[in-house]
């Protein structure tokens, strides 16, 4: 075994990028294994498996709050397109008319 302590920085980046290497490919002919032993145990009792391989990247769960459009609490009171769902930093609009003097609760719906 390599002493790493003796090993320049170059040098143990290029190990670092072997080990890397290796462990993806143990990993991916471990993945291939498990997949055969399932098959295997699938056909054994006369059942169908059908393997999804999804991509890694896209795996991580959407944040709910991004997928969930929430109604508008706030309204311009002469442009009724200009909203606000209370959430977040005010829009300029109503900062603008907050700093007039007005309240919040002047423009809720």
């Amino acid at each position: 075994m390599t002493d790493i302590e003796n090993l320049s920085e170059h040098e143990l980046k290029v190990l670092m990028g072997q080990l890397d290497k290796a462990l993806k490919d143990k990993q991916a002919n471990k993945y291939k294994e498990v997949i055969a032993q399932i098959k295997e145990l699938a056909a054994s009792i006369n059942v169908r498996v059908e393997i999804i391989e999804t991509d890694s990247k896209r795996q991580e769960p959407k944040s709910l709050r991004a997928a969930v459009k929430l109604p508008p609490k706030f309204r311009h009171p002469e442009n009724p397109e200009l909203t606000w769902t209370g959430r977040g930093i005010a829009p300029k609009w109503l900062q603008a008319l907050l700093a007039q003097g007005h309240s919040k609760s002047d423009f809720k719906i």
